[in-house]
Parts: C-alpha cells; sequence; structure tokens
C-alpha cells in the first residue's frame, strides 16, 4: 500500500455531482456563479469570477453526440405513438416533430457541453488538474 502526500489528497477533491450540476446550468464548475459559456457554445478562458480556467475543455463532438441520442430516443416513440394513435396527415406530422427535434436539440446542446466540460473538470482531465 503506497501513502499518499497531501498534493494526491488535494488532486481527488473536486466532487463531480455539484460539478455536472453547475454545468448543466452552464455555470463555472469550480464557484458555480461565473457563466461558463460566452455565447451559444464557446466556453470562456477562464471565469469572470473566479478565474478558473477553462480553456483546458475538450468536448469537440461530444455535446452533439449526446443531443442525438437524446433527442432520438425521445422523439423516435412519441412520433411512433402520435402515428398509431391519432393518424394525422404526414405532413402535419413531419413539420410538428421537425419542430420538436430542433427546439429539444437548442435546448440540450449548451448544457450538454457544460455538463462535458464539468466532468472534465471534475476529474482533472486535459489539463484540468495541472497546477492547481
Amino acid at each position: 500500500m503506497t501513502d499518499m502526500t497531501a498534493d494526491q489528497h488535494a488532486l481527488e477533491d473536486r466532487p463531480v455531482k455539484p460539478a455536472l450540476w453547475r454545468g448543466w446550468r452552464r455555470r463555472c464548475p469550480n464557484c458555480g456563479s461565473g457563466p461558463m459559456l460566452r455565447g451559444y457554445l464557446k466556453v470562456r478562458d477562464e471565469c469572470p469570477v473566479c478565474g478558473e480556467e477553462l480553456h483546458h475543455h475538450r468536448a469537440d463532438d461530444g455535446p452533439a453526440y449526446l443531443t442525438i441520442l437524446i433527442v432520438g430516443h425521445l422523439m423516435a416513440p412519441a412520433i411512433l405513438f402520435a402515428y398509431s394513435t391519432w393518424r394525422p396527415e404526414p405532413l402535419m406530422l413531419a413539420s410538428v416533430f421537425s419542430v420538436g427535434c430542433v427546439a429539444l436539440s437548442l435546448y440540450l446542446l449548451p448544457r450538454l457541453k457544460g455538463l462535458i466540460v464539468a466532468l472534465q473538470w471534475a476529474k482533472r482531465m486535459h489539463g484540468f488538474g495541472d497546477g492547481s
């Protein structure tokens, strides 16, 4: 068994659940009060409140993939249920569910990006743990 130094204990102190909740709310995963995003999807280089560096993130295609996964799993059964229950006109069905898919995607995408950046921060991935 190896002894852990104080520095190693300090590296494990970031709680994941509060960080994920802050990320979902698009807030700084460290302080929870500063905005994480500048604009719709652009992550700030650092938190304007606490100064936590956020430029280390590597969200890349993760938020888009998760958004498609969630929207597809929610809307596909809803479309099937609506079609088999009410038998709407195909154009009406396509119009309503296209608007629903776009709206849900626009709602989820920045929140999932914040969630992924917060997870990376909490797990000290991609440089978030260096020199902290």
